[in-house]
């Protein structure tokens, strides 16, 4: 059968079982959009930039566990996807990238809109694709879908010259796709199996790790019944919150600099560590030096370059997460550790997780207030700074896979663009923004896409006038020195309403219920511009180039007992 190349992206995309794709059209892409109009199955949401776009497709497949998919033109609009598709391969986020190109015949030749972007994405994609001649397209773009989902997840682009869209083209869609030299393992060997479970039986304080690795495995399930079975308690990295519920009595919530304290003294205490799909971050660790200095390291990866890559495992396990649980969920028996959880829970009697802030409106008390109005079960959506802390330390998370953020390359401007596919993914409820003043004037052009869209997203502002992370890091670090930190803005609520929107500022605590109920009761997106205290630090703290045992807690609290 013969289309245009330009009808063959779409029916590749149809026989992937696309739905919907973010797009920005121009020049080079207009043969893709023209085409379009054929594939009514098809969703096209116009967003305000193209970063966007990246963003969207990241957040829609971490929240359905599909290949996200954007689209944008050649020159600019494929530069502007770079940090959404670099933040998708940090955090290892399966999406798919299509960008068009000068004609095949002018490439090299500077042509108007011409960027080599296939060399410009090469480090931060699993594989990209420059497409020179029709009988490559579909094989293309059917590799493209199959790396993106397949083994450690991730970004993967195509490249589409113009005169391939436009030229005829053989459409045959092949059912398996075989590259040599990649098969992903995803079982670990009964050998492996047999040795973990013998390491875990002899562990007297277990603690499980739970990362990214969880939710892209969707082993949820597998993730409790295992610690279950095993009486470990689970501590997650940023990406892993919402893993397993946070009422669950041996979930510990989020380890590591700005982690909670008895969670950081499990970790550091603890003479097994059960790793499940973590990079072992640097944020998570801290000094590697004295990071868990008494535990052995059971690290299961899909990716073998991971393991290893900055702790020593006594005992490595290359395998999908959800599959090395199941396997280990059949060959351990029940254990009991009820010394351990005991002392984890004097720990957390010792060093609870308080709000000592003055002034009117304390941005922890925003986070619980949000809290309190979902009942723990709402999506969150965060972008990057102390509000993404905040929201880890005081929403306990109680859905599962519930919390979206960028974690790797902790991208500001991440939380509104990808609510939209996040609000894609979860169409019969709310999506929360949670974003900094800083943050939000990022991306704040998707305002017109949620509106256009009549998206339930509602947005909640911490307002404070600085960018707060980074005004604590000068005075934690630079003498106070606030060069550069402090930033202006437009009047949110205004804004927002010149978009349709309904807003509301909120200036104290007292006012936090009504709001939130507000937001609520509203069909569709809403806005709440919390003006929180200016000078508010995130506390506990461990400190660049120290031990997590050595975590710093609210001055204004009590004195620290270790």
């Amino acid at each position: 059968m013969r289309h245009s190349g330009a009808e063959v992206v779409w029916e590749c995309l149809v026989r992937e079982g696309v739905d919907i794709v973010w797009a920005y059209p121009g020049g080079a892409a207009l043969p893709i959009f023209d085409a379009l109009g054929k594939y009514p199955q098809i969703r096209h949401v116009l967003v305000r930039h193209e970063q966007a776009a990246a963003h969207a497709a990241d957040g829609y497949a971490r929240a359905t566990g599909k290949v996200g998919v954007c689209l944008a033109t050649s020159g600019p609009g494929a530069t502007n996807l770079v940090t959404g598709i670099a933040t998708a391969m940090l955090d290892s986020v399966p999406i798919v990238a299509l960008t068009a190109q000068v004609a095949d015949s002018v490439i090299g030749t500077d042509a108007f809109q011409e960027i080599n972007i296939t060399g410009i994405t090469l480090p931060i994609t699993k594989h990209n694709y420059l497409v020179r001649h029709s009988r490559d397209l579909v094989r293309c773009v059917r590799e493209a879908f199959y790396l993106a989902r397949t083994g450690r997840p991730g970004p993967v682009l195509v490249d589409l010259p113009k005169d391939i869209l436009i030229a005829p083209c053989e459409f045959h869609y092949p059912e398996r796709i075989s590259r040599p030299g990649y098969r992903p393992v995803v079982r670990s060997a009964p050998y492996q199996i047999q040795r973990a479970a013998q390491t875990i039986a002899d562990a007297n304080r277990p603690v499980i790790l739970a990362g990214h690795g969880v939710h892209v495995a969707r082993a949820w399930e597998g993730l409790r019944r295992f610690a279950e079975r095993i009486s470990a308690p689970v501590a997650s990295t940023l990406l892993g919150l919402s893993a397993m519920s946070a009422d669950h009595p041996l979930c510990l919530g989020m380890a590591g600099m700005h982690g909670v304290a008895w969670a950081n003294l499990a970790v550091q205490n603890a003479d097994l560590l059960i790793a499940l799909g973590m990079r072992m971050d640097d944020r998570f660790t801290g000094d590697l030096r004295r990071f868990a200095p008494q535990a052995k390291l059971l690290h299961v990866d899909i990716d073998p370059a991971e393991i290893g890559k900055r702790v020593p495992a006594a005992l490595p396990m290359v395998g999908d997460v959800r599959i090395v649980l199941e396997a280990l969920n059949a060959e351990l028996p029940e254990m009991d550790h009820r010394d351990w959880l005991a002392q984890i829970e004097t720990w957390r009697e010792r060093h609870p997780l308080e709000v000592h802030a003055q002034g009117p409106l304390p941005p922890q008390q925003v986070i619980r207030g949000l809290y309190e109005a979902t009942g723990g079960e709402g999506v969150v959506v965060s972008d990057v700074g102390q509000h993404q802390m905040w929201v880890a330390q005081h929403y306990p998370f109680r859905r599962l896979n519930s919390f979206f953020t960028s974690g790797g390359l902790g991208t500001m401007g991440y939380s509104l663009p990808a609510a939209l596919g996040v609000q894609a993914g979860h169409p019969d409820g709310p999506v929360w923004v949670v974003v900094g003043d800083g943050s939000f004037q990022m991306n704040l052009q998707e305002l017109a896409t949620v509106a256009q869209e009549r998206l339930s997203i509602k947005i909640v502002i911490m307002d404070n006038g600085y960018l707060g992370m980074v005004r604590q890091w000068q005075e934690l670090f630079h003498g106070a020195r606030y060069i550069g930190t402090p930033i202006s803005g437009p009047d949110f609520v205004r804004l927002a309403e010149s978009y349709g929107i309904p807003a509301r500022r909120v200036t104290a605590t007292a006012e936090l219920a009504a709001a939130f109920a507000a937001a609520r009761e509203s069909a569709g997106p809403y806005l709440l511009d919390c003006k929180v205290e200016r000078d508010e630090n995130v506390y506990p703290m461990v400190q660049p180039g120290t031990s997590n045992t050595d975590f710093v807690e609210d001055p204004r609290g009590r004195a620290p007992e270790k």
